[in-house]
């Protein structure tokens, strides 16, 4: 017996099917050129993203430097923590990680050798911490202000010559650690006096360019629509470059603590 429904339709042998218009030979060609179904594309990096994952993990750094400070840990745990940081940030850094785990176990690590240090700086120059901790977050804002500004555009030139004095900071740093096996002090890069001072000075700066080159990535990455799994990348960045500026500006307020 045949089905009273006009859509749906018992044919022969038992099978069914729905009713409806046979395709055109053109609706059937139509169907044949438009697109292959694609999976939903992911979504897009905002300046939220980044903002969110920065808290996260310099948060996260300072909690950990925080526990190193109140458990009064020595400096083999500062060595511990300077080393597994490093292994990790070059990790991150080579293979452009996006993965959570890494980039906190960055923070954790490094996050105990800044508690350390700045809990020895603390007891031996009283308030030096606070200060270091200002002057971070002014060269923070002021660096974010210039780039917001556009008082320094970020260039391939610009990018070049920061990465170029960085390499040859580090490669001096390097020279002058070897040679305080040999001499005391070796070269005088990192001894209080005039040299000393130039030297931690342009660490800093070079930190705070740094600091535009990790903004201008930011904004890239927004602009060409980024997977929102980089803003945890974006975030390392801007957390490295944070701690090496506190560290620098540590370094350069011990030297006039310690001449007062």
């Amino acid at each position: 017996m045949e089905s009273k429904n006009p859509v749906f339709k018992r044919q022969p042998h038992g099978q069914q099917a729905w009713g409806g218009p046979t395709p055109t030979p053109e609706q059937l060609q139509g169907m044949y050129d438009g697109p292959s179904y694609a999976p939903p594309a992911q979504r897009a990096m905002t300046i939220d993203d980044v903002v969110v994952r920065g808290f996260i993990t310099l948060g996260t750094l300072v909690v950990s430097a925080a526990a190193a400070w109140a458990l009064n840990l020595g400096w083999g745990a500062a060595m511990v923590g300077v080393l597994v940081g490093l292994v990790l940030a070059l990790v991150i850094s080579f293979k452009q990680s996006t993965n959570p785990a890494l980039i906190l176990g960055y923070s954790v690590a490094y996050g105990v050798a800044v508690g350390v240090i700045s809990h020895m700086m603390e007891n031996i120059y009283p308030g030096i911490v606070i200060q270091a901790v200002l002057g971070t977050a002014m060269a923070f804002g002021g660096m974010l202000t210039v780039y917001s500004l556009r008082i320094v555009r970020v260039t391939p030139k610009f990018t070049k010559f920061v990465v170029a004095a960085a390499l040859g900071l580090m490669a001096a740093l390097l020279v002058n650690w070897v040679a305080s096996f040999f001499v005391q002090g070796g070269l005088g890069l990192r001894e209080a006096g005039p040299i000393g001072y130039l030297v931690s000075i342009a660490a800093i700066l070079i930190g705070c360019f740094f600091l535009l080159l990790d903004f201008d990535q930011v904004e890239q990455g927004v602009r060409m629509g980024a997977p929102a799994k980089y803003s945890w990348l974006m975030a390392f960045g801007l957390t490295m470059t944070l701690v090496w500026i506190y560290l620098e500006i540590l370094r350069l307020l011990s030297y006039f603590s310690s001449s007062d």
